[in-house]
């Protein structure tokens, strides 16, 4: 395998080693975690599940909120944060852009595999509502394959999809939440809306049909 390839296959914020769990979900979380600013005291996970990226915060962030409306997977979130102390973490079951939270009182919002649940505009927009000045906001998302580039590059992640996991000796793990399939934007469209409302964000189309977005909101 050339430098170039593997670089293309493991450099783009695998999750954790010591986590035998893998999915494309979890294996760009990192690219998430690896942006955290160092001064960041509060995060917000917005359709936050079982609880993995929690976790992950947790261990970096003073204090971490995880929302989400699914009940069962916030059962399934307090078990999997059991052995973290409570004051720091807290689950809120309910809907992220009705939910009374302050306006830009999260350092990190973050978010995966969660926006093409929401109305893709209003979701960003809610997400930065809610961030401090200064803050980062990191998104890893879903989208649908509109255009010969995006089909060669779903094409490719097929063919490198269970070479990566004998390679590292993952197996797949299927989480229980709920899912919204196909997303209903393109990743064109994607990129057009962030560019629109998060000037400056970087926007990357990754090789196991995720994107990630990182955006630092500008100081007041």
């Amino acid at each position: 395998m050339t430098t170039r390839a593997a670089h293309w296959w493991l450099a783009e914020g695998v999750d954790s080693a010591s986590d035998p769990r893998w999915n494309h979900n979890l294996h760009y979380q990192g690219v998430i975690l690896d942006a955290l600013p160092a001064s960041a005291r509060s995060a917000l996970d917005v359709g936050c599940g079982d609880g993995l990226l929690v976790r992950e915060l947790a261990a970096r962030v003073a204090r971490v909120v995880g929302i989400d409306l699914d009940g069962p997977s916030l059962a399934r979130a307090r078990d999997e944060l059991a052995g973290i102390d409570a004051a720091r973490v807290e689950l809120v079951r309910d809907d992220v852009m009705t939910h009374p939270f302050e306006p830009a009182s999260f350092d990190v919002v973050a978010s995966v595999a969660t926006l093409h649940h929401l109305d893709a505009r209003a979701g960003l927009i809610r997400m930065r509502e809610l961030l401090a000045p200064g803050g980062l906001l990191g998104i890893v998302g879903l989208a649908a394959v509109a255009s010969p580039a995006d089909a060669a590059r779903s094409l490719a992640g097929a063919l490198a999809n269970r070479p990566y996991q004998l390679l590292t000796r993952r197996r797949h793990w299927e989480h229980a939440a709920p899912t919204v399939w196909p997303p209903p934007e393109s990743y064109r469209a994607m990129r057009r809306i962030v560019d629109e409302l998060l000037p400056g964000a970087v926007f990357r189309a990754h090789l196991f049909w995720r994107y990630t977005v990182l955006w630092t909101k500008p100081p007041r």
